[in-house]
């Protein structure tokens, strides 16, 4: 049995090695794109923080500045980015100043962090990309395992090694299994919390049925019918500050067709998601609430599965949490890569010939 699992395990690290690589590589990096867009935009760091009752207005301008370039949605600056990102709706974006200075812009995948987040989370191969990704999630959480299952019998032999000890065969499988089992915890959460999101619906009904609790109905299901208008988004943040009086507005989307609602999003204090997952829904026409998620009100499932992309992206914690998933990504990056290559060079059986008689 022990043999079988091992043959498994290495047919199917072979076949996914690149994938699993650029996952974790990719990955590696996205723990420090804060970091990245701090630097190159270190100038326009400077920012004192705005109340929230002034990003109305801010938002108000951007409209009116941007509605034409067909603006989607505006990610709000934070205390440690004092720029607006704004989303357009060819997948473009822009990072524009509290004064509605435009600091750059680019077009789809035009910023390298873009570029990478594409990598990552869809492999730059869209719907199908992304449901790839998922499966290789999954796959990497069953290889943790079946791997930590065919070390156990050899665990007298570990050795805390983060590279191997030469470039043969046995010390490049010995340092396979090692870093294997070191990095098999935070590389389980990983796959588990990355192919959560991307089969979300298959998560939620897990979660809910573990923590035998429902989820309510949806904000982008609001129960009344939606009219065409200018959203006031002034009026729309009064209403927030009243409703969520801690809150923090982090993301304003504009309606995505005529008859349907915008969406503020919000961040109460003790959320982990940056952006939080508290909501309220506006009908444009009359700037009523029509529907509104209390994030901190949820039930047990709906709040871990809100957990997912912070514990992923490394969002809670500390400069810790950021080195330990870091790390993981380059050993999982190198448990792909230096184990299909010492499978590959695994040698063959000769068949001995035998030496035909001369009459």
């Amino acid at each position: 049995m022990l043999g079988l699992l091992r043959q498994v395990h290495a047919w199917a690290g072979v076949g996914l090695c690149l994938i699993l690589a650029m996952l974790g590589l990719s990955g590696t990096l996205l723990v420090f794109k804060d970091d990245w867009l701090r630097m190159v935009f270190a100038p326009a760091l400077t920012g004192a923080h705005q109340p929230a009752l002034s990003l109305g207005a801010q938002l108000e301008a951007i409209e009116a500045a941007h509605a034409a370039d067909g603006l989607r949605h505006v990610v709000l600056a934070s205390e440690g980015f004092a720029l607006h990102r704004l989303g357009f709706a060819d997948g473009g974006g822009a990072y524009v100043d509290a004064q509605g200075v435009v600091i750059d812009r680019w077009s789809a995948g035009g910023r390298p962090e873009e570029w990478l987040f594409e990598l990552h989370h869809r492999l730059l191969a869209g719907e199908t990309g992304e449901m790839i990704a998922g499966i290789a999630g999954l796959a990497a959480a069953v290889m943790v395992l079946t791997g930590v299952m065919i070390w156990w019998p050899a665990a007298r032999s570990f050795g805390a090694r983060v590279w191997p000890r030469s470039g043969r065969r046995r010390d490049l499988l010995a340092h396979h299994r090692d870093l294997g089992v070191m990095m098999a915890l935070p590389i389980l959460v990983l796959a588990v919390t990355g192919a959560s999101m991307v089969f979300s619906d298959q998560a939620r009904a897990v979660l809910g049925w573990a923590t035998a609790s429902g989820s309510p109905d949806p904000a982008g299901t609001p129960p009344t019918p939606i009219g065409p208008g200018d959203t006031s988004w002034p009026a729309v943040i009064a209403a927030a500050q009243d409703r969520f009086a801690d809150a923090t507005p982090r993301i304003a989307i504009w309606p995505a067709a005529p008859d349907r609602p915008a969406v503020l999003r919000l961040r109460q204090p003790a959320e982990w998601h940056p952006n939080g997952r508290t909501s309220l829904s506006i009908d444009p026409a009359s700037g009523r609430i029509v529907a509104s998620v209390d994030a901190l009100a949820l039930g047990a499932g709906d709040r871990m599965f809100n957990a997912l992309y912070p514990v992923h992206a490394a969002k809670v914690g500390d400069r810790i949490i950021d080195g330990l998933w870091a790390a993981a990504g380059l050993g999982m990056t190198s448990l792909a890569l230096l184990g299909a290559w010492a499978f590959v060079r695994k040698p063959r059986r000769r068949v001995a010939r035998v030496p035909i008689a001369q009459p």
